[in-house]
């Protein structure tokens, strides 16, 4: 009888130990989660992590920390999401230069975007806006490819650095129009409006975050936008694909990632969590009133655009032999 009283607690135990491991594993998140921004405090990177960060706190019942991790074009902090434990509790924002760009740029990076991370989810992407000295002699597109055909290498067109988007917009025109301009590179993208404002440079593909307010003081004239379509904020503004440059489409975009063998039920979890943050009301006005396209969608998703991006990007990066700073 001992003995079967003996087996039947043992057998008891085994039972509880089955139906609690799996309790133990859908526990996540119960401590704080860590989200890296590998860009400095302030800019839209970081502005947007922690607004989704707060709603995503909110909803997942776990406070999320920002942790801004600067340099090399994004590549420093997004190699640090690539080497942290897979275990969810450090996620990145991770967006269009190190996930599609600097494979390419750099030649060599310390990360491969494609194997040492894992996307969590698309949070928006936007379209640029090339603009001009609201003095400008250039009122249109024709305009423009008219004087660069004339003068080749004389007009410039300032970005916020070597391999961002400001740049790789102008080199996409410039290759699809058969034309070539000056590339005026600055510290930063305000550095370089702030030049263009002054009249310093001829022009400058900028994000619309960026753009908006400078063209409603009108301190800035816009000449069309990287989008399929034309924007709500300007209805007159025409697309380069009305104007007859279809393949001039370029939508800055960014999205959360965590490192590679991050289990799938975390992924799922935090992609439900965004996605659910991405309803929000004053979340979706801010990110409207600022040009953008709100994200949200699967995991899988937010994989084909990168993927995709990145074929399109290094094709770019290669024709024009851009070579980084």
């Amino acid at each position: 009888m001992k003995k079967i009283a003996f087996l039947k607690i043992i057998t008891s135990c085994a039972v509880l130990l089955c139906v609690s491991a799996p309790r133990a594993q859908t526990q996540y998140p119960n401590k704080p989660i860590t989200v890296v921004v590998p860009y400095g405090a302030g800019g839209s990177a970081d502005s947007r992590s922690r607004q989704l960060a707060q709603k995503m706190s909110v909803i997942l019942k776990q406070p999320f920390v920002i942790d801004n991790k600067p340099g090399a074009g994004g590549n420093i902090g997004t190699e640090f999401v690539a080497r942290a434990a897979a275990d969810g509790y450090t996620i990145g924002m991770g967006n269009f230069a190190p996930l599609a760009v600097n494979k390419t740029l750099f030649g060599t990076l310390r990360y491969d975007p494609e194997t040492d991370l894992s996307p969590i989810i698309l949070i928006e992407k936007g379209p640029l806006i090339l603009v001009v000295n609201p003095n400008s002699q250039y009122k249109s597109i024709q305009d423009i490819v008219a004087a660069a055909k004339a003068k080749p290498g004389v007009l410039t067109f300032s970005s916020g650095g070597i391999g961002g988007s400001h740049q790789l917009s102008a080199e996409l025109f410039m290759q699809n129009a058969g034309i070539q301009m000056i590339h005026v590179p600055y510290k930063s993208g305000s550095a370089a409006l702030t030049d263009l404002m002054a009249g310093n440079v001829d022009m400058m593909f900028d994000q619309m975050y960026s753009a908006v307010p400078s063209i409603k003081a009108d301190k800035l004239r816009p000449i069309a936008i990287t989008s399929k379509k034309r924007s709500p904020l300007f209805p007159n503004v025409p697309s380069f694909a009305e104007l007859g440059y279809p393949k001039v489409e370029v939508l800055n975009w960014q999205g959360f990632i965590a490192p590679a063998g991050t289990p799938k039920a975390i992924i799922d979890t935090l992609n439900k969590a965004a996605n659910e943050a991405l309803k929000d009301p004053q979340l979706r006005e801010l990110m409207l009133a600022q040009g953008n396209e709100i994200g949200g969608g699967s995991p899988a998703d937010f994989a084909a655009l990168i993927k995709s991006e990145a074929a399109k990007w290094s094709a770019v990066v290669k024709a024009g032999n851009i070579k980084p700073e």
